[in-house]
């Protein structure tokens, strides 16, 4: 499958800006992690994208991400592919996190949507961002209250990286597409 065609088969199941954003930024994420350990850069950037086309319709487990699953399937999505996305559910005990890229995708799926929020409250976005900036907002739990903070320190931990230096390289991942994502520093930074 192409990118076009990935974008295409979102965009049929997906209305949410904040969503078809979200999906970008851990395309970006998965893509960075794939050049980082030499992998497919084309399979973990289609895992990245595609990994929530169904939320938007079928948002409650399991449906999601089963439905989108039997819709990949039926588009010739590679059973890799299709088992990764299966795989970011904690509530499919038949589809547990065993590749780099089934963990890549759940280490960066949480954080990448509590990054953007935290640059969200900054005039300058991501530029400049720290990790021990995003680490103290994680301690704020009435901020972002929907993120899963274990999510993110047990999806760092299961990819067996540093935190502090997970949420810099999903930071610098997102930055060449800030404006995709919304984040373009306030006028004056």
């Amino acid at each position: 499958m192409t990118r076009q065609q990935d974008l295409q088969l979102l965009n049929e199941y997906t209305r949410s800006e904040s969503l078809i954003r979200h999906m970008l930024a851990v395309e970006a994420a998965l893509r960075a992690y794939a050049v980082h350990f030499g992998e497919d850069i084309d399979k973990w950037r289609t895992v990245g994208l595609m990994h929530d086309f169904d939320y938007e319709r079928w948002p409650d487990p399991p449906d999601h991400p089963l439905k989108g699953a039997e819709i990949l399937k039926q588009h010739g999505y590679p059973d890799e592919v299709i088992y990764a996305i299966k795989s970011h559910a904690d509530y499919l005990p038949d589809c547990p996190r065993v590749s780099r890229l089934d963990k890549s995708l759940y280490a960066c799926d949480e954080l990448c949507g509590f990054i953007v929020a935290c640059a969200l409250m900054r005039p300058e976005r991501l530029n400049g961002m720290a990790p021990k900036s995003v680490r103290k907002k994680m301690k704020q739990l009435s901020f972002a209250a929907a993120v899963n903070r274990d999510d993110i320190t047990r999806g760092a931990a299961d990819l067996g990286v540093d935190l502090d230096e997970h949420i810099a390289f999903v930071i610098a991942a997102l930055q060449p597409i800030a404006a995709e994502l919304g984040l373009v520093p306030e006028a004056g930074d």
